[in-house]
């Protein structure tokens, strides 16, 4: 029975991958954004300008998602299709490959024609920068930084929690990392209701985000990259950036298309400036297909690895049990034999 499970949840994670590559995200109904006007309205029923109220909305918010997950799970333990039908829906719905790739494409084919109009209207699908007094390597910049981010928040954090703890990973994570882009960020109303958002985020991260550098460092020879390169830049700059996962992303991508990252941000109504992670001239938008193409690569990379790992895992585990179990039977009748 645990290997039809570890099969159908595998199954689920390949069949939702495939949805996404082929579809996309929905373009109505979709379940994130009506979990966001639900995270909206608790928000509105929780707030207070401190961390214990911002405790409590992230658990329920995210726990509401985990126990839905939970019990679906237990509801089709027995029927391997019906989980890795739902394992395929929910990953379906919590990726964004497909998306995030296709702005990049739409960003770059704005910035070669220099439409900057176009290119900085299109700049809020990726990231909440201020776009208006933005040049062609500030959008290309902004571009590929989100780019690296995102392919490990949209597409290897999924999987990977989706292969570490099923139907209730993949709805958590999300619920998480959805709640951090509500209320995680820095302003004078979410400086503390958002902490527990934004740090649960970061802990949900920590693997994925690294995991997500190293893969793009394997990945740069598809765009023309040099992984010595990427290696070297990824392993001296990571831990420059502010955030404790980003840097993971953004570093190992600047060494992959040889581009320099970072400088100063700017959001609406404050700005940040950030070190510089890589070497060489500033991106471009001949930048963009390159880093979509890694981008893909990584995608597909942690594919393998999440399908494999609920059927190789569960293997091992029963082996581990079996032998186990084995070593105290033989123990248990060493020790009556030496008492008798």
């Amino acid at each position: 029975m645990r290997h039809s499970t570890a099969v159908a949840n595998s199954a689920g994670l390949v069949a939702g991958y495939a949805l996404d590559l082929l579809l996309g995200d929905p373009r109505r109904w979709h379940p994130v954004a009506g979990f966001g006007r639900a995270a909206r309205a608790l928000e509105r029923r929780v707030y207070r300008p401190e961390r214990t109220a911002g405790a409590v909305f992230t658990a329920l918010a995210v726990g509401v998602p985990v126990l839905v997950g939970t019990g679906a799970a237990v509801a089709t333990r027995r029927h391997p299709v019906g989980r890795a039908a739902l394992v395929a829906a929910g990953t379906w719905t919590v990726l964004g490959g497909r998306t995030l790739r296709r702005e990049a494409g739409l960003m770059g084919r704005a910035l070669r024609g220099g439409d900057l109009p176009a290119a900085r209207g299109r700049l809020g699908h990726l990231c909440g920068r201020d776009p208006s007094t933005l040049d062609e390597p500030e959008l290309a910049r902004a571009t590929v930084e989100s780019v690296a981010e995102n392919t490990s928040d949209a597409v290897v954090a999924p999987l990977f929690w989706g292969a570490v703890a099923g139907l209730p990973g993949l709805l958590g994570y999300r619920a998480a990392n959805t709640l951090d882009a509500m209320v995680g960020h820095r302003s004078p109303r979410y400086a503390r209701f958002g902490t527990p958002a934004a740090r649960l985020d970061d802990l949900l991260n920590l693997v994925p985000a690294r995991l997500t550098g190293l893969l793009t460092i394997v990945a740069a020879p598809v765009a023309r990259g040099d992984r010595a390169r990427a290696w070297r830049v990824w392993r001296r700059d990571r831990n420059d950036h502010p955030s404790p996962n980003a840097g993971q992303c953004e570093a190992a991508m600047a060494g992959a298309l040889g581009v320099r990252l970072g400088g100063r941000n700017v959001y609406f109504g404050r700005s940040e400036v950030r070190p510089f992670l890589g070497d060489g001239p500033r991106p471009e938008a001949r930048h963009l297909k390159r880093a979509a193409r890694i981008s893909g690569a990584v995608g597909l990379a942690a594919l393998g690895l999440a399908a494999a790992y609920p059927v190789t895992a569960g293997r091992l585990v029963g082996v581990v049990w079996r032998r186990g179990w084995r070593a105290l039977t033989r123990a248990a009748a060493a020790h009556e034999g030496a008492g008798r």
